[in-house]
């Protein structure tokens, strides 16, 4: 695969990602402002759907496949996201505790970290 074939799949993947931004905030802020759930809980529960709703779109646009074992395949998907949900909550924490960063702004610089890790991962390992 050449450099603009990858460049290519790299934008494709944070297009899905940005509309799994809309899922993850949509969710977690319905969690957590109108039901009152706790936050950190109210964060995961929406970087999960997200990470699902992306999986689905990132399996048939971003990387096209054909595998048939795709309950493998949404395992490696999920595992690299929860390992990135980690990521995630430590750098929310850490921006809103340590550093005193409002939750959202500290949602979104945890989001595009994240999102490059879940890039890397997901190509090398699951698609």
């Amino acid at each position: 695969m050449n450099y603009i074939d990858l460049l290519f799949k790299f934008f494709k993947f944070g297009v899905v990602g940005f509309s799994g931004v809309f899922v993850d905030f949509g969710i977690t802020y319905l969690l957590k402002e109108k039901i009152k759930v706790q936050k950190y809980f109210s964060n995961a529960i929406g970087f999960i759907a997200a990470a699902s709703t992306n999986y689905y779109l990132n399996r048939v646009w971003t990387f096209q496949s054909a595998n048939s074992h795709i309950v493998v395949e949404y395992g490696k998907f999920v595992l690299i996201s929860i390992i990135g949900l980690a990521i995630n909550t430590f750098i929310i924490w850490r921006l809103t505790v340590r550093k005193k960063l409002n939750f959202y702004i500290s949602k979104a610089f945890a989001v595009v970290v994240v999102t490059i890790w879940n890039f890397v991962l997901n190509f090398l390992y699951t698609f």
